[in-house]
């Protein structure tokens, strides 16, 4: 006589596991479509906020372009205000007139209450 147990019977435990895989198959099923549900909303919302900032990106870029399109002439208009052709031509319409010249004056010349609206206004572009 051997003092070997009895083995145990295998069939039974077989058939446990094998009952038990339909189940952990349907939950690794579930899992696995879990994950790619949540993998395609994750690629669809990167696709959407990488859109979204290109666009974003490109207006503010655009914007600013502008802008330092109108920083140039706006010192342009400054330096052309600090030639002395410029100040010349306000301190005539100012009524002022240079040394070696002569002020005639009109008998029928209109009244004019500000001097400054004989010049015609020049504006920025």
């Amino acid at each position: 006589m051997t003092d070997l147990p009895p083995p145990p019977p295998p069939r039974r435990d077989w058939w446990r596991r094998l009952q038990r895989l339909p189940l952990s198959m349907m939950i690794a099923s579930a899992l696995l479509a879990l994950g790619i549900v949540q993998l395609t909303f994750q690629l669809g919302h990167s696709l959407y906020r990488t859109s979204t900032w290109t666009r974003d990106t490109q207006a503010t870029q655009a914007r600013t372009r502008e802008l330092e399109r109108d920083i140039e002439e706006l010192q342009d208009a400054v330096k052309y205000t600090q030639t002395p052709e410029h100040l010349q031509e306000l301190a005539r319409c100012l009524g002022y007139v240079g040394v070696k010249e002569k002020k005639i004056v009109a008998l029928n010349a209109p009244t004019v209450d500000r001097p400054t609206e004989i010049c015609k206004t020049l504006r920025v572009p």
